[in-house]
């Protein structure tokens, strides 16, 4: 690297130019003078920024109390001295985890002496490789080393006031979600992108599963769209290069740019330890430290916290951070030890603001959240930790002047769900027409919609020739629940003559499976609250209204739509809401008890799987404990929907927001496996492409070969929903395609005929979004169901659909006389209503 470049990169940096990841690498190199320049530079950076923020000259650090909960690992660093194995722990006479009591002592005595932070330090999964671990854990009733910190955090919430930060390391999206409830804010450093210290036998992370690069990454894209408060970092000085430095830093500026969700960035220099692989590695020097830190300034830019921990460095090289241009301390403890780097103690408070003071700066204690997250309240802070923020938090976001952490209860009384009062809420609508009753940084928090444009997919194929038609006709017709990916692709893409074959094959088999009944339930939609926070830019139901206010029925409300719909004749009422984060934690075990109490007889059909995740998370059970407790309280089937396209390709541009394709398949198959059947789905149309229809019908194929393997009905029916795009704001902002054609529609149907044949025995088709001529061509696809009656129906409606939201008995009984073949009515599982059901609605 030459003087010249670096200087360069400095005029360029000094202009306010947008710095690539070469000229950053380029800058970490800079020395001498060179390096007083970039750290003014970054100092101006972090001082407009704090300016912005409406702190000018404050420097902030939180009190904290340090708990290692547990000292065991999987992962084997070459750099750490915190990890313990067992009988490492057995000879220095430690337990394997801090008990209750531990942490509650340690906790109170912070709360006592003015902390305001719990920090949960702990190694990655320890019951995934040693035994005794997942013995103490199973002893204790607890399905995993979270699931014990979950229930810590609640501890500590409710005995002290003290709010906790945990910092787990690597989490799914439901770990993450699951402990969301219980944390104001939540941590992992990245540490490196370099996957060269990964996958090289004797480099920092080798033989450390957790440090895979990519797997850290997507932690932090998943607090991201969870609206969690979220710090990262990296760790400098492990062998990594100044180019991977650089790449390790944009990549978080990337996320932190996407989801809006980095509350800050640690800095961290590598300090060497004995009894470590690493131990003869040199220290990070003070210079290529300052160059670090200024250059993940300059990167990041001002809105971005950016920290170095305090005691990693002399106490009086501390200034020469402060002038690289952080403006946080991080943790500061006045009790416990770093545990991570017990040798390096923390510097007093006094000592801290001493040297703060002689930078020029004034140093004011924060919250484990940053004042902004904070003052924002929802969708980043909990409702269910929210009181316990406040209590602490001062009007400008930072912990209250004198205040002191005490105890409150963590959740709100488990009663009965009611009239959320928001019927009179105001709708704040623009020019065109979206509303922002759910969240005010719809158009941003998950990318703005030029991002999107670029990750929209490809366009349909265009139909195969002749001769591939004719082969994957013939491979469907000889055996059509084996179909080759490219002779799937082949149909679902067909056209003309061939496409009429295909409708004619699926025909057949619809005959063949089911006969020629046309089947429909008679049942009832509650969509009990419209309010959401998840963010789906294709969902027009509870973010574009422009005549209807937001709403959440009362338990009374919503079993007396159920009784209603009893005596009617409905023998199903199906219940989905909004992600509505007010919503008691125990709320769709009541609904479901409410309207079983109210019609003991009815079939019960709720909740999608991602009101399964969300509601497994703010109880605080695993999602298989939910689901059997859904079971108890009534519920009898699920609806397979949230599924959207099973590819987070296609996901992720939809909605940032919602569970992966992962956890849905998790959620349905734990049902199958408890024994509450689901329906399937799959909504097509948007900026999918035929591909992505295939490979949807063979993850759900998947399922089902395994559901059946064991013995349990799995999936009743599959369902394509065809994209509604009329009010969909993805459509509005011209990412996503106007819906499929009718083409697309009748393909589909008749290919999840074929491809799910000896599977899923019933499809059906929406007469919602299809109305009556569509739905009988998708009859003559290979589709017999017809769906139910509804009597009433809020999701498609909002999002445009012109073909009602109710049918009687009598016009779906006409729906099918159009194709000359009988109609039955079902039951939700396509048994036979076993009383004399009303026709009030005939």
């Amino acid at each position: 690297m030459t003087a010249a470049e670096v200087r360069r990169a400095l005029v360029r940096a000094e202009r306010g130019a947008a710095i690539d990841v070469a000229e950053a690498a380029v800058l970490l190199e800079a020395r001498g003078e060179d390096l007083v320049r970039l750290s003014a530079i970054a100092s101006s950076i972090r001082d407009a920024g704090l300016l912005e923020a409406g702190r000018p000259g404050v420097i902030t650090y939180s009190p904290k109390v340090f708990l290692p909960v547990t000292r065991l690992c999987r992962d084997r660093c070459h750099y750490c001295t915190f990890v313990a194995t067992p009988s490492q722990l057995e000879r220095s006479g430690e337990s394997l985890f801090m008990s209750r009591d531990e942490v509650l002592a340690v906790a109170r005595a912070g709360a006592e002496a003015g902390c305001a932070e719990a920090l949960f330090t702990l190694g990655d999964r320890p019951e995934d490789r040693w035994p005794e671990a997942r013995q103490w854990l199973d002893e204790r009733g607890h399905d995993s080393t979270l699931g014990y910190v979950r229930e810590l955090a609640i501890a500590v919430l409710e005995d002290t006031g003290l709010l906790p930060h945990l910092n787990p390391g690597v989490m799914s999206w439901e770990e993450i979600n699951r402990l969301k409830p219980v944390a104001p804010s939540m941590g992992m450093m990245l540490e490196t992108t370099s996957r060269r210290l990964y996958e090289t036998p004797g480099s920092a992370h080798f033989g450390s599963p957790d440090k895979d690069p990519d797997v850290r990454l997507r932690v932090l894209e998943d607090a991201g769209r969870l609206s969690v408060p979220f710090t990262t970092g990296l760790l400098i000085g492990i062998g990594e290069t100044a180019a991977e430095r650089a790449e390790s830093i944009f990549a978080i500026r990337k996320v932190a740019r996407q989801y809006g969700h980095i509350q800050e960035v640690i800095i961290q220099n590598f300090r060497a330890k004995p009894a470590t692989a690493m131990r003869h590695s040199d220290d990070l020097g003070l210079d290529e430290y300052r160059a670090a830190i200024a250059t993940a300034r300059i990167v990041l830019g001002p809105g971005v916290r950016l920290q170095a921990p305090p005691n990693l460095v002399d106490i009086d090289e501390c200034t020469a951070l402060l002038a690289a241009g952080i403006d946080d301390w991080g943790g500061v403890s006045p009790l416990t030890p770093d545990h991570v780097n017990p040798e390096r103690p923390w510097p007093s408070l006094d000592v801290l603001r001493q040297v703060t003071a002689a930078y020029g700066r004034a140093l004011a204690p924060r919250l484990t959240a940053h004042p902004s997250y904070v003052l924002a309240g929802e969708p980043w802070i909990d409702p269910r930790v929210q009181p316990h923020v406040a209590a602490l938090t001062g009007p400008d976001g930072l912990m209250a002047p004198g205040v002191r952490a005490s105890g409150l209860p963590w959740q709100e009384p488990d009663a009965a769900l009611v009239s959320s009062g928001r019927t009179s809420l105001a709708i704040d609508i623009d020019i065109t027409g979206r509303t922002h009753d759910r969240r005010n940084d719809f158009d941003t928090i998950y990318g703005d919609w030029d991002s999107l444009h670029e990750a929209n997919a490809p366009a349909p194929r265009a139909g195969r020739v002749a001769a591939d038609g004719l082969a994957a006709l013939a491979a469907a017709e000889a055996d059509p629940g084996n179909l080759s990916d490219e002779h799937a692709l082949t149909l679902i893409t067909a056209e003309g003559s061939l496409l009429a074959e295909v409708c004619r094959l699926a025909d057949d088999l619809r005959r063949e499976t089911v006969g020629d009944e046309i089947t429909y339930v008679v049942n009832r939609n509650i969509n009990f609250t419209n309010v959401c926070y998840v963010g789906c830019r294709f969902c027009a139901f509870a973010q574009r209204r422009t005549d209807a206010d937001a709403y959440s029925l009362s338990l009374d409300q919503i079993a007396d739509r159920a009784e209603e719909a009893w005596d009617l004749g409905a023998s199903e009422v199906c219940m989905q809401g909004g992600i509505d984060p007010q919503l008691p934690a125990n709320a769709y075990f009541e609904i479901a008890r409410a309207v079983k109490a109210r019609v003991p007889q009815m079939h019960v059909h709720a909740f999608s799987p991602m009101e399964i995740v969300t509601g497994a998370s703010r109880t605080g059970l695993s999602i298989e404990d939910f689901l059997i407790q859904l079971k108890e309280s009534g519920v009898d089937t699920i609806p397979g929907t949230a599924a959207e396209i099973l590819d987070d390709d296609v996901r992720w541009v939809l909605t940032k927001g919602k569970l992966p394709a992962a956890s849905w398949i998790e959620v349905v198959t734990t049902a199958h496996r408890v024994g509450i059947r689901s329906s399937s789905t799959m909504m097509y149309g948007h900026v999918d492409h035929p591909g992505h229809w295939v490979q949807h019908l063979r993850v759900l194929s998947r399922i089902q070969d395994t559901a059946l393997s064991n013995g349990v009905g799995g999936f009743t029916e599959f369902v394509p929903l065809p994209f509604v795009h009329q009010m969909a704001p993805l459509y509005l902002a011209g990412v996503a395609r106007p819906g499929p054609t009718h083409r697309d529609n009748v393909a589909v149907h008749a290919v999840a005929r074929i491809m799910l044949h000896g599977r899923i025995p019933n499809i059906q088709t929406s007469w919602v979004k299809l109305g009556v001529d569509g739905t009988r061509a998708m009859l003559r696809a290979g589709a017999n169901d017809l769906g139910g009656t509804l009597m009433e129906e809020t999701i498609s409606r909002m999002a445009g659909s012109a073909h009602g939201s109710a049918k009687t008995i009598a016009e779906l009984e006409q729906i099918a006389a159009g194709c000359d073949r009988p109609t039955r009515e079902r039951t939700t599982t396509y048994g036979t209503p076993t009383r004399e059901l009303l026709r009030g609605i005939a």
